[in-house]
């Protein structure tokens, strides 16, 4: 299929799969002798691997680290294993985040408690 019906199929635009395959995350297409490009049904199928993989949060980057294994294993055991460890990442990295917030949040409540309790001891208005 060309391009523009890999696109359509995969629900993306003609501009993401080739920044896909300039990045690395699709092999590009086949040249025919008419100088078009086409692809295979296995590229749909990284195509919405890719989608799903985005919609768990994984970055580009990971997806490309992990994407080949998707086909290259049968089984998804080793695919799986990788974006679990991804995925507990992420959540690590977030819960970090929310203490910081937690934190900062502290510590505005303090300042506002703070600026108040001068406010009261100091407006004579």
């Amino acid at each position: 299929m060309r391009i523009g019906e890999l696109a359509e199929r995969a629900g993306v635009t003609q501009r993401t799969v080739r920044y896909y395959e300039s990045i690395g995350l699709l092999p590009s297409g086949e040249r025919e002798g008419n100088g078009h490009y086409y692809y295979t049904e296995e590229t749909v199928a990284r195509l919405r691997k890719i989608d799903q993989l985005k919609m768990l949060g994984l970055s580009l980057e990971e997806i490309r680290d992990v994407i080949e294994s998707y086909f290259t294993d049968p089984s998804g055991v080793q695919a799986k294993r990788k974006v679990l460890g991804l995925l507990r990442r992420h959540l690590a990295d977030t819960d970090e985040k929310l203490d910081a917030l937690g934190q900062f949040r502290a510590d505005l409540q303090s300042h506002i408690e703070r600026f108040e309790r001068w406010l009261e001891a100091n407006d004579h208005s």
